[in-house]
């Protein structure tokens, strides 16, 4: 279940228009790397300090690839890579390094992960307070 709060505010593509109420979500907590590996654990013959290894040597072996200049992609998860924005030159041979302002890194999730999403359910937060749950799921219905 995913929740929304109700947010009043301008379309930013019409800031002089009327303010339109929009739904927001809310994330109900994070989740740390500790509970994700007892989970893995859990789900696998592991035992937490195996798969706390496990998720250790992950993290390391991404970093590495990204640094190394390579695209990570991650099966179900979807793929990693990085982008920079630079400063532009006038000429090829100017164009260098040192140019370079920022380096991000990107997500673009699987296939798999973003027709998990698309079966979301929502509801209000507002229903939190009201032990009641509208749910709601994503259709591309106009409502």
């Amino acid at each position: 279940m995913i929740y929304y709060n109700k947010i009043q505010r301008r379309n930013p593509q019409d800031p002089e228009g009327a303010r339109k109420w929009y739904p927001t979500l809310k994330s109900r907590m994070q989740v740390s790397e500790r509970e994700l590996i007892e989970e893995v654990a859990d789900e696998v013959t592991l035992n937490p300090k195996e798969a706390d290894m496990a998720f250790y040597q992950l993290l390391k072996v991404v970093k590495r690839s990204l640094l190394d200049g390579k695209t990570v992609k991650l099966g179900g998860l979807g793929t990693f890579y990085l982008t920079a924005s630079a400063n532009g030159a006038d000429t090829r041979d100017e164009a260098n390094a040192q140019l370079i302002k920022a380096v991000k890194i990107r997500f673009q999730p699987s296939a798999e992960l973003r027709e998990a999403v698309a079966k979301a359910t929502f509801a209000s937060t507002e229903s939190l307070l009201n032990d009641q749950v509208e749910v709601v799921p994503i259709t591309d219905e106009e409502p």
